[in-house]
């Protein structure tokens, strides 16, 4: 159903359904949820709640939450809703750290600026060591050691632990330690020890835990500086522990430390626990994942993304080298030691910028595994991995959303699979992207813009992708507006009444290592693929090209009806890869590839494209293009019934 500016969204209830409804400025945690009177304040509260088949969840307009959605699964006929009430612009949730104060930042140097790096308040001692302490080893999967207590002259007593023999598998569990008690903690404690080992490795943080089955936590922590090394000296660290929220215990927690499998036969890891002290730290100081963008003004200026990597040797070639210089004003990069980013700019930009949002590479909306939910009339922006993101995932509905300024955060470092050497840095993130096994979702009237990958996508490795429907959005300033692959099996995709505009022509386009504008991506499918429709569409300028295959599928792909256009000599379709690659301009790609023979090559006339009023108007080419004899495109088109938010 049509929403209407101010009115709330229809919902259906099932029968003994709930609506609970979330205010980000007035709400409380602790009320019941049931009316607007009674609100929730946070997306914690939210994400905790036991939803039900056929609850409704609404986020008050012109609210703002940090952080990831996760929601709960639904039923056939009764789905779970995440939508709006109220008047105003849609609810926002966002995946970014606000960095907009001169105070948030630092001269690091001359010309460079840093985020705040936290640092905790030491007071009082809760724990010290005692000569009578007790450690024991857990040995897992085979693996083999032994661990003794050790002295040296001069130096208090250690533990060592010793790996005399592999086991068949590898993972973080292989060798434990555990330690004294340490119960009653505060909340936040900083716990400083003495460590060294015979071989270097990373330091894996620190749980307080009780040493029997359930194995609860009461505090988990990691190191203060993440660059701290084991190495063959003597080095003091130290691990901050909170508290585990919710955590039930039936005996005291104990030292637990989890080395993994980063011993080889023969190695040994010394360790003395130094001491534990209360603390506090602001959490809300650090950065706690990869920022992908750094946004300016709500896009009116935007950062370029430099890589540190101490492991990297950096390829000569003008593309990398580059990638590593920050040589030009909002050059940024993300330090993960100190969990800060650092920018070049030539004075405070807390004072240069009203706005300054750091994306963090983590979904905005995390819904792997579920189904039967629906999503209508949010406004989700400003992460660095998916807007929409998650596997296995049926009977998914995202309608009259808003997904902007996506991506661009760190995936993974590209190894050599023989000699493990790190090569190169990948970034990804997708609009809305629908992975690996996926059957009868829907996605229809969303706009989109600014997005580091694909506006949209279906796409796996070995999956099965059926019955998906994208109908009706808006697309603009993304790499790609639509990508798919897959390699086992792919039935009944329908791409249509669809209006995608300048793709490659987003801020994402010029710092890739990859620039590969284009609105369809079809990459390598390999999928059994049957009813994989394209049909009533407008693909209006693309970078690069209007569409890339790296294989011949048109056994299962229909094109047609589509308003295709690029300006220049931009093909429209680059073909197959290798020694048989082809860059087809229309002509040829139509008669060689005998695709989209009822389409048509011609600009179209929209209404108010500075407005994003992307309508065609009576008369242009396309208008009475469609199926069914009328325009190609989104139709109600998103965005013109004051109910969308401003790009």
């Amino acid at each position: 159903m049509k929403k209407l500016f101010g009115i709330v969204a229809m919902v259906v209830l099932s029968a003994g359904a709930v609506e609970y409804y979330v205010d980000s400025a007035a709400g409380d945690d602790a009320a019941a949820g049931t009316s607007p009177q009674a609100a929730w304040r946070s997306l914690a509260k939210v994400n905790a709640a036991e939803l039900r088949p056929g609850d409704v969840v609404r986020f008050k307009r012109g609210g703002l939450w940090r952080g990831s959605l996760v929601p709960r699964s639904g039923e056939p006929g009764a789905p779970v809703t995440y939508t709006s009430y109220g008047t105003g612009t849609k609810p926002i949730l966002q995946q970014s750290v606000d960095r907009s104060r001169p105070e948030d930042w630092f001269e690091l140097k001359p010309g460079f600026w840093s985020t705040r790096v936290a640092t905790p308040k030491l007071y009082e001692a809760v724990w010290a060591p005692r000569a009578d302490d007790e450690c024991g080893p857990s040995f897992q999967e085979g693996m083999k050691g032994t661990l003794r207590k050790m002295s040296e002259e001069g130096g208090a007593p250690f533990w060592r632990v010793t790996c005399t023999g592999e086991g068949a598998r590898r993972g973080p569990h292989l060798i434990q330690v555990w330690g004294p008690k340490m119960a009653n903690f505060p909340g936040g404690v900083v716990l400083k020890m003495q460590v060294r080992a015979s071989k270097p490795f990373p330091f894996r943080g620190v749980r307080l835990m009780q040493g029997s089955y359930p194995w609860t936590g009461s505090h988990a922590g990691d190191l203060l500086r993440r660059d701290q090394l084991v190495g063959a000296e003597w080095r003091e660290v130290s691990v901050l522990l909170t508290e585990i929220k919710g955590a039930k215990l039936t005996a005291d927690p104990c030292f637990h430390l989890a080395i993994g499998d980063v011993l080889p036969v023969g190695g040994t890891f010394d360790f003395r626990i130094l001491g534990a002290w209360r603390a506090e730290v602001d959490p809300t100081v650090s950065i706690p994942a990869d920022v992908g963008i750094f946004i300016c003004d709500h896009g009116a200026r935007w950062g370029v993304k430099k890589w540190r990597n101490p492991d990297w040797d950096v390829p000569k070639t003008p593309k990398w080298e580059k990638s590593v210089r920050m040589e030009n004003d909002l050059d940024f990069c993300y330090d993960p030691d100190d969990m800060r980013v650092v920018v070049k700019f030539p004075r405070n930009p807390g004072e240069a910028f009203k706005s300054i949002e750091l994306a963090m590479t983590r979904h905005v909306v995390n819904e792997n595994g579920r189904h039967d939910v629906v999503y209508d009339g949010l406004w989700v922006r400003y992460g660095a991995a998916h807007g929409f993101g998650g596997g296995s995932t049926r009977n998914i509905t995202i309608r009259n959303c808003d997904i902007c300024w996506i991506g661009g955060g760190l995936q993974f470092w590209r190894r050599d699979e023989k000699t493990g050497k790190v090569l190169y840095p990948v970034r990804f993130g997708n609009g809305i992207e629908f992975w690996g096994n996926c059957a009868g979702n829907l996605v229809e009237r969303n706009r989109l813009w600014e997005v580091y990958d694909a506006a949209l996508t279906n796409q796996g490795r070995n999956d099965d992708e059926t019955d998906v429907t994208w109908r009706d959005n808006v697309i603009w300033n993304s790499e790609y507006s639509f990508e798919y692959w897959n390699a086992k099996l792919t039935r009944n995709i329908r791409f249509e009444h669809n209006t995608c505009v300048d793709a490659g022509s987003g801020w994402a386009h010029e710092q890739r290592p990859d620039p590969n504008g284009a609105h369809l991506m079809y990459y390598s499918n390999r999928a059994a693929t049957t009813n994989f429709v394209v049909r009533d569409n407008i693909f209006c300028r693309a970078t690069e090209w209007t569409c890339r295959s790296a294989l011949d599928w048109r056994y299962g792909l229909l094109h047609s009806r589509n308003l295709v256009w690029n300006e220049g000599d931009v093909p429209t379709m680059r073909w197959k890869e290798g020694k048989d690659r082809r860059l087809y301009p229309w002509t040829d790609y139509v008669k060689e590839l005998q695709m989209d023979l009822d389409s048509v090559f011609a600009e179209p006339q929209f209404v108010d494209p500075a407005k994003r009023d992307y309508r065609l108007k009576p008369g242009s080419p396309g208008y009475t293009l469609a199926s069914d004899g009328g325009p190609v495109g989104a139709r109600n088109m998103p965005g013109l019934d004051g109910d969308q938010s401003a790009p």
